[in-house]
């Protein structure tokens, strides 16, 4: 890789470029106050005396970040720590991966504990710092309003039911940063947070739920639109009761998560969800923890103790407790379990998230005026380097891996 250094412009160049409406052989992309303002072929470029040069291999490609809609914790750090630093750790750590931009993604726990963490990530979005790390979106509630009998991972002792009074007090103290909202619609007091969610412009999502068909198409007439982790502790398909997982693949209504580690949902399972879905209905997320990163042991999650091994995270029962897998890995096995094309899977990794949480406008795709969060793979559609608004926030090596 060549850098010539000028300031404050960038100019990516001779990359193969995935933009919002093409693929662009041998391409261009300006960058100038963290968004993007030009973008197209070589032999177009010109004006280039006043650019910082990014030149890497022909083999390399450029295609926009990755959001992650629903991730615990990284690198030692979890949202529930709910101070500064553990949001800062899982800024610094995430475009190692491609991650561009995430919901910080809260867990069942006491009221008190989950209230610190709403206001410590309100907080942080308002305060973090503008470029050079992944960008804190918004609070994704998963639980404590979800089904015990689908808890998975979920403390059972503080599960309750949707209570709306309750939530409109948790995003007045998020300082209305609650973007999406993981819950059971068949308990008592679910259609009304939905229709609350719904009204205000919030993810209404089913999850850790035993909802039958006809419960998830009251959902969605309420207001759902959102599946977390397909599969995953919810009731699934039965040739005489379709269940939530049935409802996700018939309803084109849902945009449906999924977690493609290999662990969590088998690589056919993930293929048949990708034939029913395609990739304008699933969305990559990787629900990892704080042991992402980091080596084999134990670690603590919402209050639990978790052993991780050999890319698994587990409960003292065997039950699965979030991954550790990397988002850019994640689009890396959905082409490899599915054959589809880096196109597709950056629909499922970039462009669904950003539509979904009405970012679109500036995250999710390669465009004029959109915000410079661009990921480069190398030849083997590994991070090679990732610029979060316009500015390097990670760099291989260039002899690793």
């Amino acid at each position: 890789m060549t850098v010539t250094q000028k300031v404050n412009h960038i100019l990516l160049k001779d990359i193969k470029i995935y933009s919002d409406d093409r693929v662009i052989e041998k391409g261009y992309i300006k960058i100038q106050n963290q968004k993007i303002i030009g973008i197209g072929t070589v032999d177009e470029l010109t004006n280039e005396n006043d650019f910082e040069i990014i030149q890497v291999p022909a083999s390399f490609q450029a295609v926009p970040g990755f959001i992650d809609v629903h991730i615990h914790g990284v690198n030692g750090a979890d949202v529930m720590d709910a101070t500064k630093e553990a949001l800062e750790t899982m800024a610094s750590a995430l475009p190692k991966e491609g991650t561009t931009s995430f919901l910080a993604t809260t867990i069942t726990q006491e009221v008190d504990q989950i209230e610190k963490a709403l206001i410590n990530a309100g907080q942080f979005m308002e305060e973090q710092p503008e470029q050079g790390k992944a960008e804190v979106m918004g609070i994704h509630l998963e639980g404590p309003f979800v089904n015990a009998k689908k808890a998975g991972a979920q403390p059972l002792p503080y599960i309750i039911d949707p209570n709306l009074q309750l939530f409109k007090q948790w995003q007045k103290l998020s300082n209305n940063t609650i973007k999406l909202v993981t819950m059971a619609p068949e308990q008592r007091g679910g259609l009304e947070l939905i229709r609350y969610l719904k009204e205000n412009g919030i993810i209404a999502s089913i999850g850790h739920t035993d909802a039958t068909y006809e419960q998830v198409d009251e959902a969605i007439t309420a207001g759902v639109n959102h599946v977390t982790h397909l599969f995953n502790q919810m009731r699934g398909m039965h040739h005489r009761e379709p269940g939530v997982a049935g409802a996700a693949f018939l309803r084109k209504e849902l945009k449906v998560e999924i977690i493609v580690d290999g662990v969590h949902v088998h690589p056919l399972m993930v293929n048949l969800a990708y034939q029913n879905k395609k990739s304008e209905g699933l969305i990559l997320i990787t629900d990892s923890m704080r042991a992402k990163c980091l080596k084999n042991g134990l670690y603590d999650l919402g209050g639990q103790e978790v052993t991780v091994k050999d890319g698994k995270a587990v409960l003292s029962d065997g039950t699965l407790a979030g991954s550790i897998l990397k988002l850019g890995h994640a689009v890396k096995n959905m082409i490899t379990y599915t054959g589809c094309s880096l196109e597709d899977a950056v629909k499922m990794a970039s462009v669904n998230p950003a539509k979904q949480l009405n970012v679109f406008d500036r995250k999710g795709s390669l465009a004029v005026g959109k915000d410079a969060d661009i990921v480069i793979l190398d030849h083997n559609m590994e991070v090679f380097m990732t610029l979060c608004r316009g500015t390097l926030a990670y760099k291989r090596e260039e002899d690793s891996e």
